[in-house]
């Protein structure tokens, strides 16, 4: 290590991405440094560590969260039969004449803490998250609560490839530990000590870390200058005083993100409640209305293999698709994915499905997920149209999914269907958003439906879109190969799907640029 004529107690002449391991006798000073007065320590004027007792906890003020929704006595035994977690449904039918979206409810006083899960979830709205790879996961804790938080970050379906332990004892216990053990991919330990003492025993962590180990720190100072001292000793990461699983969840994923990649595609499945309620041409739809409404690049993937319909509806015949990705997933990259997909516009690309029955498509749920995973590489959104079957892989992504939309219509067997989605996905996803509810064919004249308020109120959830039943506009865009806004741009469906895309993508199409006074003299004739 070279000498340095100024002397800097901050500089030690390590790069924040070496590897957390001792090379030699001493990884951090070249010669072993003497005792140090306390005018030559750089964190001798820290503060003592604040108690965790006494420092104020950022939810205290909080109401307790509301009680859970209790369904109401049924007064129909049929549908208690079919339905029990179902509350009573109305007789008289409520007319839908718009599909102007159904305004959020709003929320309790005491669901004040139920909220902070759901905006912290759409913090990152634009784009998506990667999932943490397959790798080893130590976690020493000195509180019961980081525990707990560990546990609840390693079920979140990012974290599911990994394998986590959390064990007591904080940075302490893994300079123990490590001894006689070798160190896995990551190590994430917690210290409620002062920074010279933490600084100590990263010291000696650093002397039983194999080459390679990344080190996560949990501690309870905020300060930049410890951070700086942090990442020159080789630390992967800081974290204060975590809040939430998501907060580890994300630091996790930020330490084996691909650096060649410029984003990951944020991932929309569309999922139907029963078959003919109309989730494919929503999902078609709603896609062509990001790339040309939102004007964000948009990749349309139609994994209903045997019958799909986007090739139709876009009017489209590609001699490759989606098959030939998920039959050699190992080889797809981004040269060879550019030509499986056909260009439907400037800023839409389409991955459609054979449409045909000349084989039985057994295709592993391994290989469904490493080429979704490769296409949330090609564009920043990317919409799944998922096919009305149950099977591994269709549940892996629909829990896979950064959002995921329902499509319903408003009868007792969408209801029960639409249900056991809703649960499936909210036990499976405690850490996301809640999945969005469309209502399609709402208003069929002569037929019994279930009102909207009823139909929400039994899934926990005000159903985002509410789209008539207006078949004409559909019927045509569908022969014609074109989507509903180019056949009926005005129609109440086109700017139901419109809203919907503005409200999933969280942006605001871009302002229509105003021609100019002289641009009418230039026009040709």
């Amino acid at each position: 290590m070279a000498t340095r004529d100024d002397h800097d107690p901050f500089d030690l002449g390590f790069e924040a991405d070496d590897d957390f391991a001792a090379p030699g006798a001493d990884p951090w000073r070249a010669a072993p440094a003497a005792a140090r007065s306390s005018a030559d320590d750089p964190f001798a004027d820290f503060p003592p560590v604040r108690p965790r007792d006494a420092a104020a906890a950022p939810f205290a003020d909080l109401p307790p969260p509301a009680a859970p929704y209790t369904p109401k006595p049924s007064p129909s035994p049929a549908a208690a039969s079919v339905l029990e977690a179902a509350p009573p449904l109305a007789t008289q039918a409520v007319p839908i004449d718009a599909a102007a979206p159904v305004a959020p409810a709003a929320y309790p006083v005491g669901a004040t803490q139920a909220l902070v899960q759901e905006v912290i979830a759409a913090a990152d709205a634009d784009m998506g998250e990667a999932a943490v790879p397959r790798i080893t996961i130590h976690a020493f804790c000195s509180r019961p609560e980081t525990v707990a938080l560990v546990e609840a970050a390693s079920a979140d379906r990012r974290m599911l490839r990994a394998s986590t332990t959390a064990r007591p004892g904080g940075l302490e216990a893994a300079v123990d530990y490590y001894q006689n053990q070798s160190t896995p991919s990551l190590v994430l330990v917690e210290s409620l000590d002062a920074a010279p003492r933490m600084l100590a025993l990263l010291d000696g962590l650093a002397q039983v870390c194999d080459p390679g180990t990344k080190v996560v720190v949990i501690g309870q100072t905020n300060d930049i200058a410890l951070y700086r001292e942090l990442m020159r000793r080789g630390v992967s990461e800081y974290i204060t005083q975590p809040q939430g699983p998501l907060q580890i969840i994300r630091a996790v994923s930020g330490l084996y993100a691909d650096p060649s990649a410029p984003f990951v595609g944020r991932q929309i499945a569309f999922v139907g409640a029963k078959g003919g309620v109309g989730s494919s041409t929503l999902a078609h739809n709603f896609a062509w209305s990001m790339a040309e409404r939102v004007q964000a690049a948009t990749v349309m993937v139609d994994l209903d293999l045997p019958f799909g319909t986007a090739g139709l509806d876009f009017n489209q015949d590609p001699l490759q698709g989606v098959l030939d990705a998920l039959s050699q997933p190992d080889r797809l990259d981004p040269v060879l994915m550019d030509r499986m997909m056909v260009r439907c516009g400037d800023r839409l690309s389409l991955f459609a499905a054979p449409g045909t029955l000349d084989q039985d498509y057994e295709i592993p749920a391994d290989a469904f997920e490493e080429v979704t995973q490769k296409i949330r590489g090609a564009a920043p959104f990317v919409v799944l149209d998922l096919p009305h079957s149950w099977s591994a892989w269709t549940r892996q992504v629909l829990i896979g999914s950064d959002d995921l939309v329902v499509v319903a219509t408003p009868d007792l067997a969408s209801l029960r269907n639409a249900k056991n989605i809703v649960d499936l996905v909210r036990q499976a996803r405690p850490n996301d958003a809640p999945p969005r509810l469309v209502l399609n064919q709402v208003g069929v004249p002569g037929r019994p439906e279930i009102p909207v308020k009823d139909f929400g109120e039994a899934l926990g959830l005000t159903p985002s879109l509410v789209l008539p039943f207006d078949p004409k506009p559909f019927g045509q865009a569908a022969n014609n190969g074109q989507m509903v806004a180019e056949v009926a741009p005005k129609s109440k469906a086109a700017e139901g799907i419109d809203h919907l895309a503005r409200l999933i993508s969280r942006r605001e199409p871009p302002a229509p640029q105003k021609a100019s006074v002289f641009s009418s003299l230039f026009k040709k004739k």
